[in-house]
C-alpha cells in the first residue's frame, strides 16, 4: 500500500459551523474495479480533514491487489478521528461497499461512530424545485455555474488500474492518484449546494405583504397576495418555481411567494349530505330538520354533488386542506379555498405552514 498526504487549498464555499467542527469533518471518495463489492477490490481511498489550521489531503492507493485489506484496516483506524463524513452518495454507494469489502475480509468496522452527511441526499427532496436536470454531479455544478473538466471517468480508469498492476508505470499511477485528488479538491464547488436545504427546511417569516392587481389572458382584472419572506438563511444562485395559481422566487435571502386569489362565489359542502335537502330553485341545501317546511316539489333528497351553500369573497388557495371550514368550486375539484382576511399571515405558524405547503407541491 503507498500513502500521500499533502496540504491543499480547500475553498471554503459552505458554513461548515452547521455541520460541525472543522476539526471533526472528514470528506472521502473512493475509487473501485466495479460497483459490485462482492465482485470488485477498492484500489484508493481519499480524503479531505482539517488539522493545524489547514487542509490536508491523504490517500491510500492499493498498489498491489493484496494491499486493499490494509487499505481498509488503515481507513477506518483513522476515521476513528472524526465525527462527521462528507461525501457525494457515499449512504448509496460508497459505504455499503465499503462495509462489502469488510465483510470480504472478515472485518468487523462500521460506520457506526460517525454521523453521514450525504450531499445528494440532502438535495434530493429538491430537484424539481431546484429544477436540475439529473441527480449526477455534474448537474449540481452546472446549476451552481461551476465549470470543471474531467479528463476521465471512473469507469475509465478501471483499465487504467488494471493495466498499472501489470507495469507499475508511474505515469498510470499519477493518472489514478489525481483523479481521486481532483473529485476531492472539487468537492468546494458543490458545497454551496447545501445552502438550498439550509435555506427551504428553516421556518420563514413575513418581511412585507402586498396586494397587487393583475390582467388574466383576456384582460380581466384579479388580485395576487405577495409576500416576502426571510429566515436568516440565503442562497447562491437565485430560482424560480410556478404552476397556475403560485410562483415562489428564491434570490439571495428573499423568498418573495405570489398567491392568486381567487374573488367571487365559491361552494361549502356539508359532509353529511344524507341529512340534508337540496332546494331545487334555490341552488343550495338545508338541514332536514328545516327542509320539512319546504313544499316537497321544490326539494329532493341531497347527493354529495349537491350538498352545499354558496358563499362569496377572497378567497386563499390550498392544495390539499390545511385549515377548514374550506371551499371549492365543484364538488370533486382538488384545489380548495379558504378566507382570505389581511392579517391571515401575520400569524407566524400560518405562514410557514402555508409555504411548507407551498413548497411540498411546487417540489414534485
Amino acid at each position: 500500500m503507498i500513502t500521500l498526504q499533502k496540504t491543499i487549498a480547500f475553498h471554503e464555499t459552505y458554513a461548515f459551523e452547521r455541520i460541525g467542527r472543522h476539526e471533526d469533518l472528514l470528506f472521502f471518495d473512493i475509487e473501485t474495479t466495479g460497483f459490485s463489492g462482492e465482485y470488485s477490490m477498492l484500489y484508493l481511498i481519499g480524503c479531505v480533514y482539517y488539522r493545524n489550521n489547514c487542509w490536508n489531503l491523504i490517500q491510500w492507493f492499493a498498489d498491489t491487489p493484496d494491499s486493499e485489506k490494509e487499505l481498509l484496516e488503515t481507513f477506518f483506524v483513522f476515521l476513528k478521528d472524526f465525527t462527521v463524513i462528507i461525501h457525494f452518495n457515499g449512504d448509496g454507494f460508497d459505504i455499503p461497499y465499503l462495509l462489502k469489502r469488510c465483510l470480504a475480509y472478515g472485518l468487523t468496522y462500521d460506520f457506526s461512530g460517525v454521523e453521514s452527511l450525504d450531499i445528494y441526499k440532502k438535495i434530493r427532496p429538491y430537484r424539481g424545485l431546484l429544477g436540475l436536470s439529473a441527480m449526477k454531479q455534474k448537474s449540481i455544478e452546472e446549476f451552481l455555474k461551476v465549470e470543471r473538466k474531467d479528463l476521465y471517468s471512473g469507469g475509465q480508469l478501471i483499465e487504467v488500474y488494471k493495466d498499472y498492476l501489470v507495469s507499475h508505470n508511474k505515469y498510470l499511477f499519477d493518472l489514478l492518484i489525481l483523479h481521486n485528488e481532483d473529485d476531492l479538491k472539487g468537492m468546494p464547488l458543490i458545497l454551496p449546494i447545501l445552502n438550498y436545504p439550509d435555506f427551504l427546511e428553516h421556518n420563514f417569516f413575513l418581511e412585507h405583504q402586498e396586494l397587487i392587481c393583475r390582467e388574466d389572458i383576456f384582460g380581466r382584472e384579479f388580485h395576487s397576495l405577495r409576500l416576502s419572506c426571510k429566515n436568516g438563511f440565503s442562497v447562491p444562485i437565485g430560482f424560480t418555481r410556478s404552476n397556475s395559481l403560485v410562483s415562489l422566487e428564491a434570490e439571495g435571502e428573499c423568498l418573495t411567494v405570489t398567491i392568486d386569489l381567487y374573488e367571487g362565489e365559491l361552494k361549502y359542502f356539508y359532509p353529511d349530505y344524507k341529512n340534508y335537502y337540496y332546494l331545487i330553485y334555490e341552488d343550495k341545501a338545508i338541514h332536514k330538520s328545516v327542509a320539512e317546511y319546504v313544499d316537497k316539489e321544490a326539494r329532493i333528497k341531497a347527493t354529495a354533488k349537491t350538498c352545499y351553500t354558496r358563499r362569496k369573497g377572497c378567497y386563499l388557495p390550498q392544495f390539499t386542506p390545511l385549515w377548514t371550514p374550506c371551499l371549492q368550486a365543484e364538488f370533486k375539484d382538488k384545489i380548495t379555498y379558504l378566507s382570505y382576511e389581511p392579517d391571515f399571515f401575520e400569524d407566524g405558524e400560518k405562514l410557514c405552514l402555508y409555504i411548507r405547503h407551498l413548497l411540498d407541491i411546487l417540489r414534485r
